[in-house]
Protein backbone atom coordinates (compact mmCIF):
# COMPACT_ATOMS: atom_id res chain seq x y z
CA UNK A 1 0.00 0.00 0.00
CA UNK A 2 1.45 3.44 -0.91
CA UNK A 3 2.89 5.40 2.02
CA UNK A 4 3.25 9.17 2.36
CA UNK A 5 4.50 11.54 5.05
CA UNK A 6 2.73 14.72 6.09
CA UNK A 7 2.97 17.49 8.67
CA UNK A 8 0.51 17.34 11.56
CA UNK A 9 -1.21 20.55 10.43
CA UNK A 10 -2.41 18.68 7.34
CA UNK A 11 -4.68 16.59 9.57
CA UNK A 12 -8.14 18.14 9.92
CA UNK A 13 -10.50 16.86 12.61
CA UNK A 14 -14.22 17.60 12.79
CA UNK A 15 -15.77 15.62 15.62
CA UNK A 16 -15.38 11.93 14.82
CA UNK A 17 -14.53 12.67 11.19
CA UNK A 18 -10.87 13.16 10.23
CA UNK A 19 -9.45 14.12 6.84
CA UNK A 20 -5.92 14.59 5.58
CA UNK A 21 -5.07 16.96 2.75
CA UNK A 22 -1.97 16.28 0.63
CA UNK A 23 -0.61 18.82 -1.83
CA UNK A 24 2.57 19.55 -3.78
CA UNK A 25 4.71 16.80 -5.32
CA UNK A 26 2.98 14.05 -3.35
CA UNK A 27 -0.41 15.03 -4.77
CA UNK A 28 1.03 14.93 -8.28
CA UNK A 29 2.61 11.55 -7.57
CA UNK A 30 -0.71 10.14 -6.32
CA UNK A 31 -2.82 11.47 -9.19
CA UNK A 32 -0.45 11.14 -12.15
CA UNK A 33 2.32 8.64 -11.42
CA UNK A 34 0.37 6.15 -9.31
CA UNK A 35 -2.93 6.94 -11.07
CA UNK A 36 -4.84 6.35 -7.86
CA UNK A 37 -8.60 6.83 -7.80
CA UNK A 38 -11.25 7.82 -5.28
CA UNK A 39 -11.81 4.85 -2.99
CA UNK A 40 -8.20 3.63 -3.17
CA UNK A 41 -6.41 3.07 0.14
CA UNK A 42 -3.07 4.42 1.31
CA UNK A 43 -1.10 4.89 4.53
CA UNK A 44 -0.21 8.38 5.68
CA UNK A 45 2.39 8.98 8.42
CA UNK A 46 2.67 12.07 10.61
CA UNK A 47 6.46 11.68 10.88
CA UNK A 48 6.21 11.13 14.62
CA UNK A 49 5.61 7.38 14.64
CA UNK A 50 1.85 7.35 13.99
CA UNK A 51 0.28 6.15 10.76
CA UNK A 52 -3.22 6.62 9.39
CA UNK A 53 -5.12 4.16 7.22
CA UNK A 54 -6.94 6.30 4.68
CA UNK A 55 -9.29 6.15 1.70
CA UNK A 56 -9.03 8.75 -1.04
CA UNK A 57 -12.15 10.93 -1.28
CA UNK A 58 -11.05 13.69 -3.67
CA UNK A 59 -8.26 13.92 -6.22
CA UNK A 60 -7.03 16.84 -8.31
CA UNK A 61 -3.63 17.52 -9.90
CA UNK A 62 -2.71 19.89 -7.07
CA UNK A 63 -4.47 18.48 -4.00
CA UNK A 64 -5.63 15.14 -2.66
CA UNK A 65 -8.07 14.58 0.22
CA UNK A 66 -8.21 11.33 2.18
CA UNK A 67 -10.68 10.15 4.82
CA UNK A 68 -9.08 8.53 7.86
CA UNK A 69 -10.50 5.09 8.65
CA UNK A 70 -8.19 4.40 11.57
CA UNK A 71 -4.76 5.02 13.06
CA UNK A 72 -2.06 3.06 14.85
CA UNK A 73 1.45 3.35 16.17
CA UNK A 74 4.04 2.38 13.61
CA UNK A 75 5.65 -0.95 14.50
CA UNK A 76 8.57 -0.74 12.09
CA UNK A 77 10.80 1.50 14.23
CA UNK A 78 13.63 -0.18 16.19
CA UNK A 79 13.44 -0.19 20.03
CA UNK A 80 16.62 1.92 20.06
CA UNK A 81 17.82 5.08 18.32
CA UNK A 82 20.94 4.82 16.22
CA UNK A 83 22.82 7.66 14.54
CA UNK A 84 25.30 6.93 11.76
CA UNK A 85 28.32 9.23 11.60
CA UNK A 86 29.78 8.70 8.14
CA UNK A 87 32.99 10.31 6.91
CA UNK A 88 32.58 12.05 3.57
CA UNK A 89 33.24 9.76 0.60
CA UNK A 90 33.60 10.11 -3.16
CA UNK A 91 30.94 10.01 -5.85
CA UNK A 92 27.54 8.56 -5.06
CA UNK A 93 28.77 6.38 -2.21
CA UNK A 94 27.24 8.70 0.38
CA UNK A 95 23.87 8.34 -1.39
CA UNK A 96 24.15 4.59 -0.82
CA UNK A 97 25.08 5.07 2.84
CA UNK A 98 22.04 7.27 3.41
CA UNK A 99 19.60 4.99 1.60
CA UNK A 100 20.75 1.75 3.20
CA UNK A 101 21.18 3.24 6.68
CA UNK A 102 17.59 4.50 6.66
CA UNK A 103 16.34 1.11 5.39
CA UNK A 104 18.24 -0.56 8.24
CA UNK A 105 16.78 1.65 10.97
CA UNK A 106 19.01 4.72 11.49
CA UNK A 107 17.22 7.82 12.83
CA UNK A 108 19.93 10.17 11.59
CA UNK A 109 22.97 10.24 9.32
CA UNK A 110 25.68 12.80 10.08
CA UNK A 111 28.44 13.52 7.53
CA UNK A 112 31.83 14.54 8.90
CA UNK A 113 35.34 15.32 7.69
CA UNK A 114 38.36 13.30 8.78
CA UNK A 115 42.05 13.55 7.94
CA UNK A 116 41.85 10.96 5.14
CA UNK A 117 38.73 12.33 3.44
CA UNK A 118 39.33 13.33 -0.17
CA UNK A 119 35.94 15.06 -0.40
CA UNK A 120 35.64 18.62 0.86
CA UNK A 121 32.30 20.43 0.95
CA UNK A 122 32.46 24.19 0.50
CA UNK A 123 30.00 27.07 0.40
CA UNK A 124 26.68 26.35 -1.28
CA UNK A 125 27.67 22.70 -1.87
CA UNK A 126 27.06 21.98 1.82
CA UNK A 127 23.32 22.70 1.75
CA UNK A 128 22.83 21.33 -1.77
CA UNK A 129 24.31 17.99 -0.76
CA UNK A 130 22.39 17.88 2.52
CA UNK A 131 19.09 18.62 0.73
CA UNK A 132 19.80 15.85 -1.80
CA UNK A 133 20.59 13.35 0.95
CA UNK A 134 17.45 14.38 2.84
CA UNK A 135 15.32 13.60 -0.23
CA UNK A 136 17.00 10.20 -0.51
CA UNK A 137 16.27 9.58 3.17
CA UNK A 138 12.58 10.42 2.74
CA UNK A 139 12.21 8.13 -0.28
CA UNK A 140 13.95 5.30 1.59
CA UNK A 141 11.68 5.83 4.62
CA UNK A 142 8.59 5.58 2.41
CA UNK A 143 9.85 2.49 0.59
CA UNK A 144 10.72 0.49 3.70
CA UNK A 145 7.71 1.47 5.83
CA UNK A 146 9.35 3.72 8.42
CA UNK A 147 7.20 5.72 10.82
CA UNK A 148 9.53 8.73 10.81
CA UNK A 149 11.65 10.60 8.28
CA UNK A 150 15.24 10.31 9.53
CA UNK A 151 17.30 13.47 9.55
CA UNK A 152 20.42 14.17 7.50
CA UNK A 153 22.54 16.64 9.43
CA UNK A 154 24.93 19.32 8.22
CA UNK A 155 28.51 18.10 7.88
CA UNK A 156 30.72 18.34 10.98
CA UNK A 157 34.43 18.48 11.61
CA UNK A 158 36.05 15.44 13.23
CA UNK A 159 36.20 17.18 16.63
CA UNK A 160 32.56 18.25 16.38
CA UNK A 161 31.61 14.68 15.52
CA UNK A 162 33.45 13.37 18.60
CA UNK A 163 31.62 15.83 20.85
CA UNK A 164 28.22 15.00 19.35
CA UNK A 165 28.65 11.23 19.41
CA UNK A 166 29.83 11.32 23.02
CA UNK A 167 26.28 12.16 24.11
CA UNK A 168 25.09 8.65 23.18
CA UNK A 169 24.86 5.68 25.55
CA UNK A 170 26.96 3.52 23.20
CA UNK A 171 29.45 4.76 20.62
CA UNK A 172 30.82 2.17 18.20
CA UNK A 173 33.97 3.44 16.50
CA UNK A 174 34.61 1.05 13.62
CA UNK A 175 38.37 0.74 13.21
CA UNK A 176 40.26 -1.62 10.94
CA UNK A 177 43.19 -2.00 13.37
CA UNK A 178 40.95 -3.09 16.25
CA UNK A 179 40.69 -6.78 17.11
CA UNK A 180 37.74 -6.72 19.53
CA UNK A 181 34.73 -8.03 17.59
CA UNK A 182 31.57 -5.98 17.30
CA UNK A 183 29.65 -9.04 18.52
CA UNK A 184 31.48 -9.10 21.86
CA UNK A 185 30.90 -5.40 22.46
CA UNK A 186 27.19 -5.67 21.69
CA UNK A 187 26.83 -8.68 23.97
CA UNK A 188 28.45 -6.76 26.83
CA UNK A 189 26.28 -3.67 26.32
CA UNK A 190 23.14 -5.79 26.03
CA UNK A 191 23.96 -7.63 29.26
CA UNK A 192 24.31 -4.28 31.01
CA UNK A 193 20.99 -3.08 29.58
CA UNK A 194 22.52 -0.06 27.82
CA UNK A 195 21.10 -0.16 24.31
CA UNK A 196 18.81 2.87 23.97
CA UNK A 197 20.89 5.52 22.22
CA UNK A 198 23.64 4.33 19.88
CA UNK A 199 26.14 6.07 17.62
CA UNK A 200 28.02 4.28 14.84
CA UNK A 201 31.13 5.95 13.40
CA UNK A 202 32.47 4.96 9.97
CA UNK A 203 35.60 6.28 8.29
CA UNK A 204 36.26 7.27 4.67
CA UNK A 205 37.87 5.10 1.99
CA UNK A 206 41.23 5.46 3.73
CA UNK A 207 39.91 4.69 7.21
CA UNK A 208 41.01 6.57 10.33
CA UNK A 209 44.46 7.75 11.33
CA UNK A 210 46.09 6.51 14.54
CA UNK A 211 45.56 9.96 16.05
CA UNK A 212 41.83 9.86 15.31
CA UNK A 213 41.51 6.38 16.80
CA UNK A 214 43.35 7.60 19.91
CA UNK A 215 40.92 10.55 20.18
CA UNK A 216 37.97 8.15 19.98
CA UNK A 217 39.41 5.92 22.71
CA UNK A 218 40.15 8.94 24.88
CA UNK A 219 36.50 9.98 24.54
CA UNK A 220 35.44 6.59 25.91
CA UNK A 221 34.20 5.17 22.62
CA UNK A 222 34.10 1.42 21.98
CA UNK A 223 36.52 0.72 19.12
CA UNK A 224 35.34 -2.40 17.31
CA UNK A 225 36.35 -4.70 14.49
CA UNK A 226 33.84 -5.58 11.78
CA UNK A 227 35.40 -8.97 11.18
CA UNK A 228 38.16 -10.56 9.15
CA UNK A 229 37.05 -9.10 5.81
CA UNK A 230 37.68 -5.49 4.84
CA UNK A 231 34.41 -3.77 3.97
CA UNK A 232 34.02 -0.85 1.61
CA UNK A 233 33.10 2.31 3.44
CA UNK A 234 29.58 2.34 1.93
CA UNK A 235 29.02 -1.23 3.16
CA UNK A 236 30.12 -0.71 6.75
CA UNK A 237 27.17 1.23 8.20
CA UNK A 238 24.49 -1.14 6.81
CA UNK A 239 26.55 -4.08 8.11
CA UNK A 240 26.68 -2.66 11.64
CA UNK A 241 22.98 -1.72 11.57
CA UNK A 242 22.08 -5.25 10.49
CA UNK A 243 24.10 -6.62 13.42
CA UNK A 244 22.29 -4.25 15.79
CA UNK A 245 18.94 -5.37 14.45
CA UNK A 246 19.85 -9.05 14.91
CA UNK A 247 21.09 -8.52 18.48
CA UNK A 248 18.59 -5.99 19.82
CA UNK A 249 15.28 -6.39 17.99
CA UNK A 250 12.70 -9.03 18.84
Amino acid sequence: MPRFFIKKEQIHRNGSHTQIVIDGNDAVHISRSLRMRVGDELIICDGDGREYICTLSKITDSEVTANVAGSRSCTSEPPYKVTVYQALVKGEKFDTVVQKSIECGAVSVVPFSSSRCTVKLKGSDVEKKRARWQRIAEEAAKQCGRGIIPNIATALTFDEMINNAAKSDIVLFCYEKETLPLKATLAEKKANGVTTDISVIIGSEGGFSDEEAHAAKSAGFSTVSLGKRILRTESAAPFVLACLSYELEE
